[in-house]
C-alpha cells in the first residue's frame, strides 16, 4: 500500500536536484539532465524584480542608481532571504515549465560547514518558491557522486570542490563524509584579490566582471611553460578617467598564493585526519578536483607538488554537483521518504 501511494504521489509531481551556488546555479531534472544554467543573480529596481539570471549579471557594475543587481548567496549560504526565494522560484520555474499540477520535490546541495539556521533557510526558501518537499545533500558528497567516484564502497575517496564562495575538502567512503573541512574561499575571493591587486599595484579601478576576465585569461596556480599577458582597461584612480595596462601571468599569480594556499591547507588538513586504513586508498585514487576554480590554470601542479598524490581535474567541474544531485536521484527511490 505504501509503494502504491508513493507511485501515486510521483504521479503528480517530479524530483529535481539544485546546485544552489555563490556564483551559478544548476537545476537537474530526474530523467532529464541539467536543463538550466545561470549566474545567481537579480537585479531590482525598488521592490520589482528587473531581471534574473544571465541577463541580470550583464548589469553588475552597470545598474543606473535606482537599479541594483543583488548576488543573495555568499560563501554558500543565503545572505538575502526574500532575492534569494525570488530567484529560486524563478529558476524552478522556467527550468520546470509546469510540468505537473504539483510543485517539484527538490533536492539542494549545501556547503558541509554551514549551521543549522543556515541549513532551515535554505529549506523554507525551496518550500516559498515552491516545493512541495526539499531534502539536502552536502556538497562534497554531491561532487564526489557527480565526479564518479565509488562513494558506497569501503574505500577512501578525497574530493576538492573549489566553487564561487567556498572551498569544500572530504574524504568519503561507504556512503558518508569521513571528515571534511570547509573554506570561505572560492572564486569570488579569487576575483577579489584582483581587483585589490589592480589597485595596489596599478592604481587601476576594475569591477568584478574585469577582475573575472583576467582570472580566467591569464591566471594561475603554478608557473607556466609559456607566461601570458593582455590589456586591462579600467579607470585610474587618481584621475578618474579611463586607463589601459599590460598585465602579466607571473604578477596575478603571485597575488593569487595567499589565496590559493588556503586551499592549500584544507587539503593538508583533512589529509591530516584521513584514518591510516583509507590514506592507503589516496596514493593509489589521489584526488579529484571540481568546481569552477579546477578551471584555474596549474591548480593541479600545485595540489600535486604540495600533497605528492595524483591529481585529476572532473571530466565537467562546473557541472559535477548538479550531475551528483541528479544521479543520487536516479539511484534511491527513497529521498524523500520521511
Amino acid at each position: 500500500m505504501k509503494h502504491f501511494f508513493k507511485k501515486l504521489a510521483g504521479m503528480f509531481s517530479y524530483d529535481i536536484g539544485i546546485d544552489l551556488g555563490t556564483a551559478n546555479t544548476l537545476v537537474y531534472i530526474k530523467n532529464q539532465g541539467i536543463v538550466l544554467r545561470e549566474p545567481s543573480v537579480v537585479a531590482m529596481k525598488g521592490d520589482k524584480v528587473k531581471a534574473v539570471g544571465e541577463d541580470a549579471k550583464r548589469m553588475l557594475g552597470r545598474t543606473p542608481g535606482s537599479m541594483v543587481a543583488i548576488r543573495p548567496l555568499k560563501d554558500g549560504v543565503i545572505a538575502d532571504f526574500e532575492v534569494a526565494q525570488i530567484m529560486m522560484r524563478h529558476f524552478i520555474k522556467k527550468a520546470c515549465q509546469r510540468r505537473s499540477l504539483r510543485g517539484p520535490r527538490v533536492l539542494i546541495a549545501h556547503p558541509s560547514g554551514i549551521t543549522e539556521v543556515e541549513r532551515r533557510a535554505i529549506e523554507d526558501s525551496a518550500y516559498e518558491a515552491g516545493a512541495v518537499r526539499v531534502q539536502l545533500i552536502d556538497e562534497p558528497m554531491a561532487a564526489a557522486i557527480g565526479c564518479g567516484l565509488r562513494v558506497t564502497e569501503p574505500i577512501g575517496n578525497m574530493i576538492v570542490d573549489i566553487g564561487g564562495g567556498t572551498t569544500e575538502v572530504a574524504i568519503v567512503a561507504l556512503s558518508g563524509i569521513v571528515y571534511s573541512q570547509s573554506e570561505n574561499c572560492g572564486g569570488d575571493a579569487l576575483d577579489d584579490t584582483i581587483t585589490q591587486y589592480m589597485l595596489s599595484s596599478h592604481n587601476l579601478l576594475v569591477g568584478p566582471r574585469t577582475a573575472e576576465e583576467i582570472k580566467i585569461r591569464i591566471g594561475s596556480a603554478h608557473p607556466l611553460q609559456q607566461e601570458l599577458q593582455m590589456e586591462v582597461k579600467g579607470r585610474d584612480r587618481s584621475t578618474g578617467l579611463p586607463k589601459t595596462v599590460e598585465v602579466r601571468s607571473e604578477e596575478i599569480r603571485e597575488a593569487l598564493q595567499p589565496k590559493l594556499e588556503v586551499i592549500v591547507n584544507a587539503v593538508r588538513k583533512t589529509l591530516d585526519h584521513c584514518p591510516p586504513e583509507l590514506a592507503s586508498d589516496l596514493y593509489d585514487a589521489g584526488i579529484m578536483v571540481a568546481g569552477g576554480g579546477a578551471l584555474l590554470r596549474g591548480i593541479a601542479d600545485l595540489l600535486h607538488e604540495q600533497t605528492g598524490l595524483p591529481i585529476t581535474i572532473a571530466d565537467d567541474p562546473l557541472s559535477a554537483v548538479a550531475e551528483g544531485t541528479g544521479r543520487y536521484l536516479q539511484e534511491n527511490d527513497d529521498v524523500f521518504d520521511d
